[in-house]
């Protein structure tokens, strides 16, 4: 066994229909910040010590959630078309900026401090499948980038300096030039349906997609070619790849499951039952914990990867 349950932190109940959606840790603290998007607010939880710490409001329909060191908390606000941005202190200031239509994945370039925002757009408005380049310092938005369809996740890739976007359909990755960030560097084809988590190896040059059709896809991150593929155990969601242990954490809503995959070679290692419907989950680095979101108990049930 990988994950050993260490226990469960119950969170606010719904206010409304939405449970949770991606969550990203701030390791000095050892603070994890999810969207609940059913209460339209980000719970912070302390992973060290296993409580509820309390509730960011006013983020309308939040779905994604990014950290940056060394504090910044970035989200992505479905319902108002915003991002938002705030401090990793006790009753922070939330400033947004406006992007494109239902914006879902985060990725941040520290170089330069600009927020990717990925958009789900509308399919009654054309045009509106976008990403938009945000000026973090600036709180200004730069840039549009037109893409082929409704966007999943997104990754910053610092030896490439370009931003990996998933693309549902057609099933494809954009690479996006950070440096000229108008400019689609390429665009890679991905043979299964639906890309929708996605996370980076950025030492041995390795992304790993989840696809909707139930593959698990590696790529070369340099060129875009396929090197492995698993099957997954469902539509999967939120992705989170381990550097130290060299292992990926799959969330699976339907059954409810996280499955667990070495990754040289990749291969399967475990399927740990979480709750039907936990389709998102966090990953802290500086402890090899994982925190899966359980919608239908609204509550994180936490474990940690002490296996070899």
């Amino acid at each position: 066994m990988a994950l050993r349950l260490l226990g469960f932190v119950d969170l606010p109940a719904h206010a409304k229909a939405g449970g949770f959606d991606h969550a990203a840790v701030h390791e000095p603290t050892g603070r994890i910040y999810v969207a609940h998007t059913a209460n339209d607010a980000v719970d912070v939880i302390d992973v060290r010590t296993q409580r509820y710490v309390g509730s960011i409001p006013g983020l309308t329909s939040v779905a994604g959630a990014l950290v940056a060191e060394p504090d910044l908390v970035f989200t992505s606000n479905r319902g108002e078309n915003t991002v938002a941005m705030f401090t990793t202190a006790e009753m922070p200031r939330v400033e947004k900026v406006g992007v494109g239509v239902r914006p879902n994945g985060l990725a941040y370039d520290p170089r330069r401090g600009r927020l990717l925002a990925a958009h789900v757009g509308d399919p009654g408005i054309p045009g509106s499948c976008t990403v938009s380049i945000v000026d973090v310092r600036a709180r200004k938005r730069l840039a549009d980038v037109a893409v082929a369809g409704r966007t999943r996740w997104t990754v910053y890739d610092p030896v490439a300096d370009a931003f990996h976007v998933n693309i549902a359909e057609p099933p494809q990755i954009v690479v996006v030039d950070a440096g000229d960030p108008v400019r689609i560097r390429r665009v890679v084809t991905i043979p299964h349906a639906g890309p929708h988590g996605l996370d980076i190896d950025v030492a041995r040059r390795r992304l790993f997609c989840a696809c909707d059709a139930g593959v698990l896809v590696e790529l070369d991150a340099d060129n875009g070619q396929v090197v492995a593929t698993n099957g997954i155990a469902g539509v999967p969601d939120v992705v989170f790849f381990n550097v130290a242990l060299g292992r990926l954490y799959v969330a699976i809503g339907d059954p409810g499951v996280i499955q667990v995959f070495d990754t040289a070679p990749l291969c399967h290692r475990e399927t740990v039952t979480t709750e039907p419907g936990a389709h998102t989950l966090a990953f802290d680095a500086a402890r090899n914990v994982v925190c899966a979101f359980l919608p239908a108990t609204h509550r994180a049930a936490v474990y940690a990867d002490d296996a070899p």
